[in-house]
């Protein structure tokens, strides 16, 4: 279960990491002749599902039980 706590710990500080990196950090517009693309900037679904996955991770490893 150590190991279990430890991942789930791991993952959710990752999730939360990327989800606020992605929210915050500006993307890069690519512009190629008469086409442009450009990212999404700010809080979109994904992002919130990152963070709220990242939540949900680290709640469950600091409530997870050891077995003795």
């Amino acid at each position: 279960m150590k190991v279990l706590k430890f991942v789930l710990l791991l993952v959710g500080v990752i999730l939360i990491a990327v989800g606020l990196y992605n929210a915050f950090v500006p993307q890069q517009v690519l512009d190629i002749g008469p086409v442009e693309v450009s990212a999404k900037e700010g809080l979109s679904n994904q992002t919130l599902g990152m963070i709220g996955l990242g939540v949900l991770a680290l709640i469950a490893g600091v409530f997870i039980k050891n077995r003795k």
